[in-house]
C-alpha cells in the first residue's frame, strides 16, 4: 500500500475538513484542564458546582486567575452561599487572553480587565473590572477595581495557555471585593411572580398564582428550577384555549414551563436535546426539544415553536427565561386547533357536474390517548415530528446534512490516498 502525494486539490481539501472539524469540537475543557493540577482541586470543583466552568468552555478568549487549595480554604471559612461564591470565582474568570508573556509587556505597565462577574450585569459601577500591573522586578500585581485598584494578589506561574484562546494562570490569593462577597438571597426567598411579573410576563404569573402548579414550582425550587415563561401579549392571546382546559389539564400546562433542573444560558446554548418538565410523569411524556443555533435558543414541541428572548434571572439554582410563544404540549392538544385558515374550497368542474363525494382517508396510526382529564384530543406522533428532532431519545445527537457531508467526503478522499 502506497500514499499518493497530495495534489494542490487534495491540499485545500484535507484544510477545509481540518477547519471545519475544528470548528465544531470545543477548543478547550476547563475542568480537564484543572483536573491535570491537584493543587486547584478545590477551585475546580467549585467552577463546575457553579456552572461557571461550562460558560468557560463556551468562550474563545478568556483567562483563568486560579488560585490553590490553600486560598480556597481561607474562602470556604466564611461559610458564603453557594451564589456568593459564585460571584467571587467569576470575578476571577477575565474576557481577555492574558498569557505570561503578555502579562509582562502590558501596554503602558497596566491594564483593566472585564470580568465574567461584569458580565452578569449584577456587578454595578466597575466592581466587575479587575486592574492588572506589571510591577518591578518582573512581579505583575492584580486587584478588584472597586476596591480603589488596590493589588492584593500577584501572578505566581502560567498553569496552561492555547494562545489565543484560553490562559490558565496561578495568582497568590483572592481578590478582596465587597461587592462580589455581598450576601446574596437563597433560593426559597426568590419570589418567582414578582420576578416574571417585572420583567413583562405578569400573565403568567397572575395565572400561576391561582393554580396548584405553583406549590409545584415552589417545591423543585432549592433543588434546581428553570421557568419558561411567556410573554404577555403570548399568554394573553392564548387565555381562551387554556380556559377550556379542565383544572387538571391547566396545571399540566403551567407545569410544562417549568422544569426541575437548574439550565443555565450557556448550558441551553451548547447542549441541544430533550428536556423533561414538572409535568412529566410516568405515563405522559411531556417533554419538549432544546434546539440551538448560534447564540439563538429555541424550544420545540409537536406543535408549536418558541423563542427565548430574555433571561430574567440566571442564578443558580434559578433561571428563568422570557419566550414568545406558549408551550404547547402535544398531550394535551391537536395540531388541528392551531390551523389559522381553512382548507380551500374545492374548484368547480368544467363539465359543470356535481363532484363526486370524497373518499374516506385511510386510517393511518392510531392517537395516543389523551390524559382523562383533557378536554383536546392528543395528536398522533408525525415521522415530521421525529425527524426534526437532532438527538434521539438516548441523548445520542445525530449528524446534520452538512456534517454528514463532510464526513462522507473525508472518507473518500482518505480512500483514495491509500489506493
Amino acid at each position: 500500500m502506497q500514499l499518493r502525494p497530495l495534489t494542490t486539490a487534495g491540499t485545500m481539501l484535507l484544510t477545509v475538513l481540518l477547519f471545519v472539524s475544528g470548528g465544531i469540537t470545543h477548543a478547550h475543557n476547563i475542568t480537564k484542564i484543572l483536573a491535570k493540577h491537584p493543587e486547584y482541586s478545590t477551585f475546580n470543583h467549585y467552577l463546575s458546582l457553579t456552572h461557571l466552568s461550562s460558560e468557560v468552555n463556551r468562550r474563545t478568549t478568556i483567562t483563568i486567575c486560579a488560585v490553590d487549595n490553600a486560598a480556597m480554604d481561607e474562602l470556604l471559612s466564611k461559610h458564603l452561599s453557594i451564589n456568593t461564591i459564585k460571584n467571587i470565582i467569576s470575578l476571577h474568570v477575565l474576557l481577555d487572553y492574558f498569557g505570561a508573556k503578555k502579562l509582562h509587556q502590558i501596554t503602558n505597565g497596566t491594564a483593566l480587565a472585564a470580568t465574567m462577574f461584569q458580565a452578569t450585569g449584577t456587578a454595578p459601577g466597575s466592581a466587575g473590572f479587575v486592574n492588572i500591573t506589571d510591577l518591578k522586578g518582573g512581579k505583575v500585581g492584580f486587584g478588584a477595581e472597586n476596591n480603589g485598584g488596590t493589588l492584593s494578589a500577584y501572578f505566581v506561574k502560567s498553569v496552561e495557555e492555547i494562545p489565543y484562546n484560553i490562559s490558565v494562570i496561578q495568582i497568590s490569593k483572592l481578590l478582596p471585593s465587597d461587592v462580589a462577597e455581598a450576601p446574596t438571597p437563597s433560593p426559597s426567598k426568590q419570589n418567582l411572580t414578582a420576578i416574571m411579573s417585572k420583567h413583562g410576563c405578569a400573565v403568567f404569573a397572575e395565572t400561576l398564582l391561582k393554580s396548584d402548579a405553583e406549590k409545584t414550582y415552589m417545591d423543585s425550587l432549592d433543588g434546581g428550577l428553570t421557568v419558561f415563561c411567556p410573554l404577555d401579549d403570548a399568554f394573553k392571546a392564548f387565555l381562551p384555549k387554556y380556559k377550556n382546559l379542565t383544572a387538571a389539564g391547566k396545571t399540566a400546562l403551567l407545569e410544562y414551563h417549568g422544569v426541575p433542573v437548574y439550565q443555565p444560558l450557556a448550558t441551553l446554548k451548547s447542549n441541544n436535546g430533550l428536556l423533561n418538565t414538572l409535568a412529566t410523569d410516568g405515563a405522559n411524556k411531556y417533554d419538549f426539544t432544546v434546539q440551538n443555533e448560534g447564540e439563538e435558543v429555541t424550544l420545540k414541541t409537536k406543535i408549536t415553536t418558541a423563542k427565548i428572548t430574555d433571561t430574567l434571572i440566571d442564578e443558580e439554582p434559578l433561571a428563568i427565561y422570557a419566550i414568545n410563544k406558549v408551550l404547547l404540549p402535544s398531550e394535551l392538544f391537536k395540531g388541528a386547533t392551531l390551523s389559522s385558515s381553512p382548507a380551500p374550497a374545492p374548484a368547480p368542474r368544467p363539465d359543470g357536474a356535481a363532484d363526486a363525494p370524497a373518499q374516506p382517508k385511510k386510517k393511518g396510526k392510531k392517537a395516543k390517548a389523551a390524559p382523562a382529564d383533557s378536554d383536546i384530543e392528543a395528536p398522533a406522533d408525525s415521522p415530521d415530528d421525529a425527524a426534526d428532532q437532532t438527538p434521539d431519545h438516548n441523548g445520542a445527537v445525530r449528524f446534520d446534512g452538512a456534517t454528514s457531508f463532510i464526513v462522507a467526503a473525508a472518507a473518500s478522499f482518505l480512500g483514495f490516498l491509500v489506493m
